[in-house]
């Protein structure tokens, strides 16, 4: 199957086109002139239901809906394309209402970016101690955007905004004198977007270095949900396999971070086909998802989806709250709802579904995790863990925060039991979190 990429500029040649009503095609203009829009032909054939797209969750995912803007900044935007403006004020106004949808959430552009010798390394970030993430230039675009993409910016041309690098030797270098990093996190953007040969010359340098404590490599993609035939059917899949079996011989641990939002993603036999050839070379794939309102907020949903990943070889890794950034409202369940809906799916799978961990925010301190809702002394709190945290230590370390039945992030919750601060508030202002880990000169020196 030959792909065909669809985006505001071609939309209306769809052939599914006429299937949409006349809200929806000006939701299409309007919102696509702000966050970014782009399907291709197998989503469109394949996961969409065209018969029921009021409630068809794929069509969601992937097609600007009216409500992922505020009705303020809809208006906004629709108002200048109504008086045919030109097309640098529209991307002007674009640009206005991007800037307040937090492009950057969780202090990506001021902490995360790591240093070599006080210089720092743009299309990096170093959040966790031992992982590095990495951003090659040529895989900053995907197969079709998720509408809830938390990195939308990467997409709309605001190239101050974006996280890129095309330098695999500083990428070496940062590994080489990070010793504590045993993890590199290939993302983007979708690097499964590259060719076999272009992704090659980002890995095979990391993977014939004798690098020693670098153990697994890890690439996070939407690529067997919106296009599978990447590892089945594309002119260099059989390449693309034989580099990721390269990495396993290496005795390098390979791992799919795969994105499936939906059970309908796991059913074409095409999907299938590509999860077995990746497992059959021993890539271990690992499956993440937001929890969506519009898409996937019911337990049913989430247990039919960890079945069938378990069922295809595939470990259930994260539940995700989506992050405040972009069309958060949209998809936005509350803290206690994406508790709950975890809650019963989780009760309602076997063990070896049991891997998954959630509901959790990637915030500015780390991952945050709801365990849960408690009543002490005939008053609700919510019960927290940091499964990952800026600071090594705070890893694994419970919290408590009022209990606020309109909380849909960590930004909206407040200390329990009349404390000021979260621990980590404290701990991190005494912090210096840039950079946030130093190299063996830097210790050194220091």
């Amino acid at each position: 199957m030959k792909m065909q990429a669809y985006s505001l500029h071609n939309y209306k040649s769809i052939p599914q086109i006429n299937k949409l009503n006349s809200q929806q095609l000006e939701a299409i203009e309007v919102v696509g002139n702000v966050l970014p829009f782009k399907v291709n032909n197998y989503v469109i054939e394949q996961l969409i239901n065209w018969d029921n797209l009021e409630h068809d969750p794929i069509f969601k995912l992937t097609f600007p809906q009216k409500g992922m803007l505020t009705k303020k900044h809809y208006e906004l935007m629709k108002n200048c394309i109504l008086t045919n403006s030109s097309k640098d004020a529209i991307k002007a106004c674009a640009n206005k209402i991007r800037n307040e949808l937090n492009p950057h959430p969780a202090g990506q552009l001021e902490h995360n970016v790591p240093e070599i010798n006080g210089e720092k390394i743009e299309g990096m970030q170093h959040k966790y101690r031992e992982t590095v993430l990495f951003f090659p230039s040529q895989g900053q675009t995907c197969h079709a955007y998720c509408t809830f993409c938390f990195r939308w910016p990467q997409f709309v041309g605001m190239n101050e905004l974006k996280f890129a690098s095309k330098e695999a030797s500083l990428l070496q270098a940062y590994l080489t004198s990070h010793p504590e990093v045993t993890d590199v996190l290939f993302t983007g953007g979708d690097p499964m977007i590259m060719k076999a040969k272009i992704l090659a010359t980002y890995i095979e340098p990391l993977i014939n270095s004798d690098i020693k404590n670098l153990q697994t490599i890890r690439i996070g993609t939407k690529a067997l949900a919106y296009w599978p035939y990447k590892f089945v059917t594309d002119d260099d899949a059989d390449e693309m396999l034989a580099l990721f079996e390269s990495v396993i011989k290496k005795g390098i641990n390979l791992s799919i971070m795969a994105h499936f939002s939906h059970p309908v993603e796991l059913d074409t036999p095409i999907v299938k086909e590509a999860i077995k050839r990746l497992r059959a070379i021993g890539v271990q794939i690992r499956t993440q998802s937001p929890i969506l309102n519009h898409i996937n907020n019911s337990p049913d949903i989430w247990a039919e989806m960890w079945r069938k990943q378990v069922n295809l070889n595939c470990i259930p890794y994260y539940m995700f709250i989506p992050r405040d950034t972009g069309a958060q409202e949209y998809f936005a369940v509350t803290l206690e709802k994406a508790w709950d809906v975890f809650r019963k799916a989780y009760q309602s799978v076997s063990g070896v579904c049991r891997t998954v961990r959630g509901p959790s925010m990637s915030c500015q301190p780390g991952k945050v995790q709801v365990l849960g809702i408690t009543q002490i002394n005939e008053k609700k709190y919510f019960v927290l863990r940091m499964l990952q945290g800026r600071n090594p230590d705070w890893a694994a370390r419970p919290f408590f925060a009022e209990y606020d039945k309109n909380a849909i992030w960590m930004d909206d919750l407040k200390p329990a039991f009349g404390q000021k601060k979260f621990f980590f508030e404290n701990e991190g202002e005494q912090r210096h979190l840039t950079p946030l880990f130093k190299s063996n000169s830097e210790e050194e020196a220091a």
